[in-house]
């Protein structure tokens, strides 16, 4: 057995640890099997790439709390916290913060998804994941997804 040996980027060391940040992300997936994908809007970090809907954690929520929250500000969309899956999670080192992301799959809303902020919607075929450029933190995301769709 081998393992892969993680380097921390420059700024990350052993005495002094990057921030964690708990982001979490929904796959909602539709009657044909499709995954909606949001392309974040300009002015924001890593503007124009696709990602899963999702936010930052709050304090004193859980993270099917903020998921929910999130998706109703988002999308205009209501689940619950019974409606979400947890499938996998990323963790992944960036510059200023290290990100730690629960991935749920969500098959029951009610509403019709909208973008709320600025950001464009698609809904994917699963096998074309892939051909939409994400941030680092989602892509190892869409292997769980395919194996488990």
């Amino acid at each position: 057995m081998s393992c892969v040996d993680v380097t921390l980027p420059p700024q990350q060391s052993a005495s002094k640890p990057a921030p964690l940040v708990l982001v979490v992300a929904g796959a909602l997936i539709d009657a044909d099997g499709r995954v909606l994908l949001a392309r974040r809007p300009p002015g924001k970090a890593m503007a124009g790439l696709w990602e899963f809907p999702g936010g930052k954690v709050h304090e004193k929520e859980t993270p099917e709390q903020a998921l929910c929250r999130e998706l109703r500000e988002e999308l205009g969309i209501e689940t619950s916290p019974g409606c979400l899956y947890p499938l996998s999670f990323a963790s992944h080192a960036y510059e200023a913060f290290h990100l730690l992301m629960p991935l749920y799959i969500c098959r029951v809303w009610n509403g019709v998804p909208e973008p709320k902020e600025g950001q464009k919607l698609a809904w994917v075929r699963i096998d074309q994941l892939g051909e939409f450029e994400m941030p680092p933190a989602d892509v190892p995301l869409i292997a769980a997804l395919r194996d488990k769709l």
